[in-house]
């Protein structure tokens, strides 16, 4: 149970105390010895160094001090040299702890300065520049083993889909149509972007994507039309009529599934369609030229509206404008939505009020998954230990404390209506006050052209969180797991942080862990969590590591 004790209060009490305490001396927030380098430091401290360079002093005046071949004026002028070179020594000891204590002195034209605080460590805010240029983007690379595009006339037929879900689940839909209908030599029709039941929302391709670019930068690979052939009369049956729509397709079928079941349909009735078309394509059991076409359709081909690319141009410009210089600045996904808790079936800190209105929420919505809620108390502790439950935003704001990211840290946060409002999100703005949405960066004014559709403010959060200096993600889902990638795609240097939530449960819940072992768990476990280049493995998910066969050495 102790995984589950803390508070919201508590932990943003905890959370503040100890690193809030330590700013203003040797804290393991600000300083080098905790940073992801510590290993380059000595680890003693500075007593220890005091003690040992007195002992020094202490055994080779105390080795000559019986010795009867020393005269007394001997002994004297011993005396005097090892006093003054003890002085000497001090002031070194002194000088040298004075600059590990002053992290913000620089010199410049022989004068003694002091920086602005606001430069960081690089490590903080890039990966190692050694790390990431063995692996370059290459999906724009056209390889043998696919048939050239064949004419008009001589496609196997028509091929339609539904993207559903919010926007990246849109996006992967998309990118795997083009992949299917290169498989079965397909003509594709423009995707319909679904209204979803959740998002509530009519966007329509062109609302959000450039279809000319679209459409034209895959001209070599799939033919693509914009509607339905005016021949078909059928158009509002199209995805009702069981003799035109291919259901129960598994959950990333082989490219020889589509070849075996649907292309005979295609070819007989020149225009079908696929629902759901929702992760219906797997990723090893496709050609390594079909995966190259998804990340060239991902990376290059699906590319958002003028319009947004500017908003979000601005957003970015005011992002690292804020404090009137230029800085760097961190991007948060903060998935903490009511739907989001509801559906983890975890258990998170809250009042018997909450923790009811919750339990009938979980029961109307999942009523299968709720069945009559015993046994959901075991669940929660189960799922905390393994990691499956998103991060609280007080807990997201401890884990970067431990990382080293001080509290002027500037903060964009891409989320929905943080579960628990204000009360929630209080430690994590007490611990990083520079934190602000598009909200709070934009007027409404300027979001009101984009309000029209809830995928626009959507593609707003993406583009500005892929441009960040750092990246965090609080838990799963196709927005991290996009952004993610294309970070890795564009070369790895970009921090991308997934917080190690099964090894932080077990940490938030050891009531006899110190802070300083706290930050040395944080730092040494998060080194490679920071979308260094990884390579792929059977299963791997393709839309997170895009390495090969996207990528290429360098």
């Amino acid at each position: 149970m102790v995984e589950l004790r803390h508070s919201s209060s508590s932990l943003g009490s905890r959370a503040a105390s100890s690193p809030v305490k330590r700013d203003n001396d040797a804290s393991p927030l600000i300083h080098d010895h905790f940073s992801p380098h510590a290993e380059d430091h000595p680890r003693h401290s500075s007593r220890d160094r005091d003690r040992s360079f007195w002992w020094q002093i202490h055994s080779f005046f105390y080795s000559f001090k019986d010795d009867p071949r020393f005269s007394q004026r001997g002994s004297r002028i011993s005396l005097f040299v090892l006093i003054l070179v003890a002085i000497v020594g001090l002031i070194s000891i002194f000088s040298i702890l004075h600059r590990l204590n002053s992290p913000y002195l620089c010199k410049k034209d022989g004068i003694v300065l002091h920086c602005p605080r606001a430069k960081e460590k690089p490590s903080l805010w890039e990966n190692p520049f050694s790390a990431t240029t063995s692996w370059k983007p290459c999906a724009e690379r056209r390889e043998g083993g696919i048939s050239e595009l064949p004419p008009e006339n001589e496609t196997s037929g028509y091929l339609f889909i539904h993207a559903e879900g919010g926007l990246n689940q849109q996006r992967i839909a998309i990118c795997n149509a083009v992949a299917v209908a290169k498989i079965l030599n397909a003509t594709l029709i423009l995707p319909v972007l679904k209204q979803d039941q959740i998002w509530k929302d009519q966007t329509k391709f062109e609302d959000i994507f450039d279809v000319d670019h679209f459409i034209d930068y895959l001209k070599d690979d799939v033919r693509i039309v914009r509607d339905i052939p005016e021949w078909f009369t059928d158009k509002s049956e199209l995805f009702t009529s069981i003799r035109r729509t291919v259901k129960n397709i598994p959950k990333y079928a082989p490219a020889q599934f589509y070849i075996d079941n649907v292309l005979p349909r295609i070819k007989e009735k020149k225009i079908m369609s696929l629902k759901p078309f929702v992760d219906r394509l797997g990723y090893d059991n496709v050609s390594p030229e079909i995966n190259r076409l998804r990340c060239r359709v991902n990376y290059h081909a699906l590319k958002f509206l003028p319009q947004i690319e500017e908003m979000s141009d601005l957003l970015f410009s005011r992002m690292r404008n804020r404090s009137g210089s230029p800085n760097p600045y961190m991007a948060l996904h903060l998935r903490f939505e009511k739907g989001m808790v509801g559906l983890s079936f975890c258990d998170f800190v809250g009042t018997r009020e909450e923790k009811a209105r919750m339990a009938e929420y979980r029961q109307k919505e999942w009523p299968r998954r709720y069945k009559n809620g015993t046994h959901l108390w075991q669940l929660a502790l189960q799922k905390r230990k393994e990691g499956r439950c998103p991060l609280e935003p007080g807990e997201v704001a401890v884990i970067l404390r431990a990382m080293g990211y001080p509290k002027e840290t500037q903060i964009y946060v891409a989320s929905g209506q943080v579960y628990g409002g204000q009360n929630r999100m209080a430690p994590l703005r007490n611990m990083f006050p520079n934190l602000v949405t598009k909200e709070e960066l934009a007027s409404k004014e300027e979001l009101a052209v984009f309000r029209k559709h809830v995928t626009s403010l959507a593609a707003l959060d993406f583009l500005v969180c892929l441009k960040s200096d750092v990246f965090v993600m609080t838990h799963g889902g196709n927005f991290a797991k996009l952004i993610i990638g294309a970070r890795r795609y564009m070369g790895h240097q970009q921090k991308s942080i997934k917080p190690d939530k099964g090894l932080m449960s077990k940490s938030f819940g050891d009531p006899y862990m110190g802070w300083a072992n706290f930050v040395e768990d944080v730092v040494v476990t998060h080194q490679t969590r920071t979308g260094l280049p990884e390579e792929t493995f059977p299963n791997y998910d393709l839309w997170e590591n895009p390495l090969t066969p996207c990528m290429c050495k360098g």
